[in-house]
């Protein structure tokens, strides 16, 4: 991938590094990478970064790095591939499977899979996840294939451009159309994976709006302004209104799902290359369908 620009008046004078930081976006981390690989050109001529920068000149950089991830090993895992370009890939995320490789599940998960399917390609990549969903959440997942966008979607979602809609169905009939949440969540005390509403927690906002009302039930969608771990979990068991199947915050078991009613149902941004909005959509999967027609009055 060849990232360029065209250097303006206001940017005569400057140094290259100040252009590749302002005006392409690059991090510090990135730019000294670039650096060190003779990466970084001016009018076709390698240059150091302290290079004074003159109206007109265009600056180039490569990101051609061929990378690996020696951690993680290539694996037939299933894909549901929901768009895929040179610069990254979405995945439709089947419940009951990790994203990346832990000390618990080194293997078997979407990243292992992601992994295969670029070496099938010729693509030698790190696994870049944009962000993550629970073992037993289903939906979109993005990968990134270069560390420049990786950071360009991260800043996005820093700036609440990134957006990730959900849909969950919860215990109880929510009686107002639509609310936010606001309540910060902490790791709970003796615990490594349970969290909970706390005061010393970190701010975590989670809007919602109902779709639809059930019997004793209520089908939400959920969009999230930051994205903690287990936030919507946490949020609907604070309210009042646990997500059906969630035993990790619940008793709320279904003959209809063995997991919690949650699915990442679409996801909008901005491409960082094309400058057009991407817009990801994973179809309902056929237990949270089973489950809304079991409750549907």
């Amino acid at each position: 991938m060849i990232l360029k620009y065209t250097a303006a008046s206001d940017d005569a004078g400057k140094k290259l590094k100040v252009i590749l930081k302002s005006k392409m976006s690059l991090s510090e981390r990135l730019i000294k990478r670039l650096k060190n690989a003779s990466k970084i050109y001016v009018d076709c001529s390698l240059k150091f970064v302290n290079h004074i920068v003159s109206e007109g000149e265009t600056v180039e950089v490569h990101i051609d790095f061929e990378e690996t991830a020696e951690d993680i090993i290539p694996e037939d895992i299933p894909l549901d591939i929901i768009y895929e370009d040179e610069y990254l890939i979405a995945i439709n995320k089947q419940p009951g499977i990790v994203v990346h490789p832990t000390c618990s599940h080194p293997t078997g998960t979407i990243a292992n899979g992601v992994m295969l399917h670029f070496l099938k390609n010729n693509q030698y990549k790190k696994i870049r996840p944009v962000s993550r969903l629970d073992r037993d959440t289903s939906g979109v997942i993005v990968f990134a294939k270069n560390e420049f966008i990786q950071e360009a979607l991260i800043k996005q979602m820093h700036h609440n451009s990134y957006i990730k809609e959900y849909i969950g169905i919860v215990s109880g009939i929510v009686e107002s159309t639509s609310g936010t949440i606001d309540l910060p969540i902490a790791r709970k005390p003796g615990s490594i994976m349970l969290r909970h509403i706390s005061e010393d927690g970190v701010k975590s906002v989670t809007h919602y709006a109902v779709l639809k009302h059930l019997t004793d039930a209520t089908l939400l969608k959920f969009n999230l302004e930051t994205g903690r771990t287990h936030q919507i979990r946490v949020h609907c068991q604070a309210i009042g209104h646990p997500l059906i199947g969630d035993t990790l915050y619940s008793d709320l078991i279904s003959p209809f799902i063995d997991r919690q009613a949650l699915h990442s149902h679409e996801t909008t941004f901005n491409h960082p290359i094309h400058n057009h909005p991407v817009h990801l959509k994973a179809n309902i999967p056929q237990d949270i369908n089973k489950l809304i027609i079991s409750k549907t009055p």
